[in-house]
């Protein structure tokens, strides 16, 4: 009887597993077109139609490349950190809400599990340079420490500005409490804060500091080859879709449909948790649509300037909009 109350949650993590590992291999298919159409270039085009089983190629190309690590590495945390990475990646779904009622673990403390299991990606970052006893890998290493630690401040501020709105830490809750009106348009200053922050936590450009390959080669994985190096790049995207998961469940309404007050109703169950499912992708492939244009269009910050936006101007403006959101919650 206990299996079988189980079986529910373990297909819904399978299929949330095979949906994030597909849009993850399929983001980076997207962002060779998207940035080759901003670039007026073709793309990848030979490999299936429309150079669709791209992504399969690239993983049996990684599969059968030589997995090769320094001589004088430290072998245990070489292999670990790729490992870190993934695991912090894949752990974040478990709390997002699909449609109502939907979602794998509707813990109470949803949003605090999603910073804590995000943070744990610098560890894999920092020892993937300290293991690899390489100057250029440990240079990316400890500016993405330094990053990360920088910017998580002003993301959760942001954060916590959400959780004031809907005085509420559970994930479903929050999306429900935008019912009537989404979070962006209540507190716009924290989408945006929340939105600069995702973009440097997910190192993606203009804060790819710790793979600047102009001075650092490749950074933190450049002794990285085979499917080590293969973990960490599927680990960068993964991060770029549950970034934009996030974002759609803190900002904007989560698995709501738009309007959708005025048919759903009218709708079977089954026809009602569908669409919830496709709003909430929707949202999100937006929000990975977004990540990679910006990547293409806007040049990499240089380091003092990245620390200065960090401290000098996101910081002190996420404690304003906290203070702000707290006041406008308490007055009416």
């Amino acid at each position: 009887m206990a299996f079988e109350s189980l079986q529910p949650k373990l297909l819904l993590l399978a299929a949330a597993l095979l949906a994030l590992f597909t849009m993850a291999a399929y983001t980076v298919y997207f962002e060779r077109r998207i940035s080759a159409w901003i670039q007026n270039r073709i793309g990848p085009n030979r490999v299936g139609p429309f150079g669709l089983l791209q992504p399969l190629a690239d993983v049996l190309k990684l599969l059968f490349k030589e997995d090769i690590a320094p001589a004088a590495a430290d072998r245990l945390l070489h292999r670990l950190a790729p490992m870190i990475s993934v695991t912090a990646a894949v752990a974040t779904i478990g709390v997002l809400p699909f449609a109502h009622n939907l979602i794998l673990a509707d813990v109470n403390i949803g949003i605090l599990y999603i910073l804590a299991i995000t943070s744990l990606n610098v560890y894999g970052i920092t020892l993937s340079g300290w293991a690899s006893n390489s100057k250029y890998a440990l240079l990316g290493g400890l500016r993405s420490s330094a990053q990360l630690i920088s910017y998580e401040i002003a993301m959760g501020l942001a954060v916590l500005s959400v959780v004031v709105q809907s005085e509420s830490l559970m994930t479903s809750q929050i999306v429900e409490a935008q019912a009537e009106i989404w979070n962006v348009l209540r507190n716009p200053l924290g989408f945006l804060i929340f939105l600069i922050t995702a973009f440097a936590e997910t190192n993606r450009l203009p804060f790819d500091l710790p793979e600047a390959e102009q001075e650092l080669v490749a950074g933190y994985h450049t002794e990285y080859s085979s499917m080590k190096f293969g973990m960490f790049y599927v680990a960068e995207y993964m991060n770029v879709v549950l970034s934009s998961a996030v974002i759609t469940t803190l900002f904007f309404g989560g698995y709501l449909v738009p309007f959708g007050h005025l048919f759903m109703s009218d709708l079977p169950a089954w026809a009602r948790t569908g669409l919830e499912v496709l709003s909430f992708f929707g949202k999100t492939g937006f929000f990975v649509f977004v990540f990679i244009w910006v990547r293409w269009t806007i040049p990499r910050f240089k380091y003092n300037q990245l620390m200065r936006l960090g401290w000098v101007y996101l910081f002190p403006l996420a404690v304003l909009n906290l203070v702000l959101v707290a006041l406008a919650r308490m007055l009416f």
